[in-house]
């Protein structure tokens, strides 16, 4: 029977007892048909977690190399083809794009087609399937004010336009708004899909220095003075990337500084339902100012492709509605149904508490790996914000993570200035378990004490 041990300087744990029995078959210390010891064994052998050894009989299956008998246990192939140790193809862990987890105990999988199954058996389902108004059906919109009136007291359904996702929302509500040449102030860091508004109208972004509790309203009254701008973005909670929360007497300071001088705030909200305390919104403070967005990609799932958008006024909603209708026409009805469905039967919510409970067990995966290294985070957010240490560009140091297989975003993304600071956005939520997160996180962890092999330095 195969003794098991680790090649020494493998890349994790569980790629080293791989690439030891791999070697030990091609060299034929093991037979093929040679039945390997229970996992448990090889565990206490090797005084690694069980896991460990699970992760690594998975990525040996993968290779050919074993093949499982139900109830008789693990066996060596019978099919090796005799050529030498195969190539290492190490899987892609993707921790750039920022969605949220699969949520433990809820397979959305199959919540999501037994929701639209619940729809389209019901009489009035049908009306699912047909085009419907592009400000959003009735029943949707009043939905949706129930789904924000926690967040924001005093809200009528007349207000509330549904939206095929928060980026047609905000490219509406500025298309609506400003003209080629407009200023539109948003942090020095940002994002990036405003950014690409902004490219695609000819719009002017003026950036507005932050701190660790987000956009400085000092800032902010400076560049009105100065720049005049017509529109102010934001992400007031849990921003993208810093993953800073505006306090709210910042947010009334900012809401202030907004009616003074005439600016119109967009407000994009995300992450809000993934925080158990309730913090003031803007449109709150500034109803007549404000336009509030809401997707549910975040709380929720990107598949649904719907947002919802609180306008100033029932008359803005209705101008915005008519945008729309130029441009989308109107948002999936058959998943703005479902989003409905989910929030009146409180679907909606148990998802969001679970994506909020999975985030919070991430970051603190995420804050036994990364130690020491300067990392700004929300503990219900699936996102963090690493500053790099002296050594590193962020560019760099993105590049050398995808040559090992490991996705994430340089602050360019999101820069508003040329000369951004060097920091990374690591997205924890896209990853799908905690052991492909935990393998992610843990060579980032090990790049970033090395020198940057960007330099000519390093040999």
């Amino acid at each position: 029977m195969w003794q098991p041990r680790l090649v020494e300087g493998a890349r994790m744990k569980y790629l080293g007892i791989v690439e030891a029995l791999e070697t030990d078959v091609r060299s034929g210390r093991v037979a093929r048909g040679e039945r390997l010891p229970p996992q448990r064994v090889i565990a206490e052998a090797l005084d690694v977690d069980l896991t460990t050894v699970t992760r690594a009989f998975n990525e040996a299956r993968r290779r050919g190399l074993v093949e499982a008998q139900a109830g008789r246990g693990t066996f060596i192939s019978e099919k090796l083809d005799g050529s030498g140790p195969t190539e290492p193809t190490w899987p892609r862990i993707d921790l750039s794009m920022n969605i949220p987890p699969q949520p433990a105990g809820m397979d959305l999988r199959k919540m999501i087609p037994q929701g639209i199954a619940g729809i389209l058996g019901n009489p009035r389902g049908q009306a699912s399937l047909h085009y419907q108004e592009s400000n959003g059906a009735e029943p949707d919109r009043h939905a949706a004010a129930g789904w924000l009136a926690p967040r924001i007291e005093g809200l009528s359904a007349d207000r509330i336009v549904v939206t095929a996702g928060a980026q047609s929302a905000l490219f509406a509500v500025c298309e609506l708004l400003l003209d080629r040449g407009d200023v539109i102030a948003a942090g020095a860091m940002t994002y990036p899909g405003l950014k690409a508004v902004a490219m695609h109208k000819g719009l002017v972004l003026e950036p507005l220095a932050m701190d660790e509790h987000g956009i400085v309203p000092d800032a902010f009254e400076r560049a009105c003075r100065e720049k005049a701008p017509k529109a102010l973005y934001l992400i007031p909670t849990i921003d993208n990337p810093t993953t800073a929360t505006l306090p709210e007497n910042r947010r009334r300071a900012l809401a202030l500084l907004a009616q003074k001088h005439d600016v119109a705030i967009i407000e994009d909200d995300p992450y809000a339902p993934l925080r158990p305390e309730r913090i003031t919104t803007i449109a709150e403070l500034a109803r007549d100012a404000t336009w509030h967005i809401a997707t549910l990609s975040k709380c929720a799932t990107p598949a649904l492709r719907v947002a919802y958008v609180v306008a100033p006024s029932a008359g803005k909603a209705i101008r915005l509605g008519a945008l729309l209708r130029a441009t989308i026409l109107m948002a999936p009805p058959l998943m703005s149904a479902l989003a409905t469905r989910w929030i009146t039967d409180g679907t909606m919510a148990e998802v969001a508490k679970a994506i909020s409970l999975e985030n919070g067990m991430r970051q603190k995966l995420a804050a036994s790996i990364l130690g020491k290294v300067a990392v700004s985070a929300d503990p219900n957010g699936h996102h963090l914000w690493v500053r790099l240490p002296e050594h590193w560009r962020a560019t760099d140091f993105a590049e050398h993570a995808d040559r090992i297989g490991v996705s994430i975003v340089p602050s360019a993304a999101f820069a508003v200035t040329p000369h951004p600071i060097e920091a990374v956005r690591i997205s924890i939520g896209v990853a799908p378990d905690l052991g492909a997160l935990e393998d992610g996180l843990s060579q980032l962890a090990n790049l970033i004490l090395q020198p940057s092999l960007g330099t000519k330095a390093v040999v």
